[in-house]
């Protein structure tokens, strides 16, 4: 029986979840803390670790693919590594935002946080051809990042360690913070 859990599917994990979770009493308690177990459960390492990859493994033949012309004009190959890089980051800029939205400022920034190392050493890192030709637009992305961040997180505090962090670990884009320390 124990292996049925093992066998399904994510969609029916999530219907099971949220069945559980409508329940009343100890079960939905239960539910609810694995929820926020999970939810707090982040690994800055890991993390960067996950995004140096999936900026790491993109092929640069799919940039050249989607360069040049097509019925909408032309895209030039620093256009269709943007929109390469975009659709590769999206996942964990919308994670971050979650974050934001369930009002847990300190698994937004340390989520913010791997996301902007794991970007920082793809940077300096990486040999794939296609960071040839993607040169500094990971980086714009960090930049946003930290921005949008910053806007939705005005705490002092935690300005203040989003600088330390980038100082001790991202030592190159720490002037991006510069003026913000209070």
């Amino acid at each position: 029986m124990n292996d049925m859990i093992g066998k399904l599917t994510g969609e029916q994990a999530l219907k099971i979840v949220a069945r559980l979770a409508r329940k009343e009493g100890k079960l939905r308690e239960a539910v609810l803390t694995e929820v926020m177990n999970v939810l707090t459960e982040i690994d800055l390492a890991q993390t960067a670790d996950e995004v140096f990859v999936i900026l790491d493994c993109v092929d640069v033949q799919d940039c050249w693919d989607r360069a040049g012309r097509s019925r909408d004009g032309y895209t030039s190959p620093d256009e269709a590594a943007a929109e390469i890089i975009e659709e590769a980051l999206q996942p964990y800029f919308d994670q971050i935002k979650r974050y934001h939205e369930m009002e847990l400022p300190e698994q937004e920034a340390t989520y913010c946080k791997g996301v902007i190392l794991g970007i920082y050493r793809y940077e300096r890192e990486s040999e794939s051809e296609f960071r040839q030709w993607s040169e500094d637009i990971p980086a714009e992305y960090a930049g946003l990042l930290l921005d949008k961040w910053r806007k939705r997180n005005p705490d002092r505090a935690r300005i203040n360690a989003m600088h330390k962090f980038m100082r001790t670990r991202c030592p190159e884009w720490a002037e991006w913070l510069k003026g913000t320390k209070v």
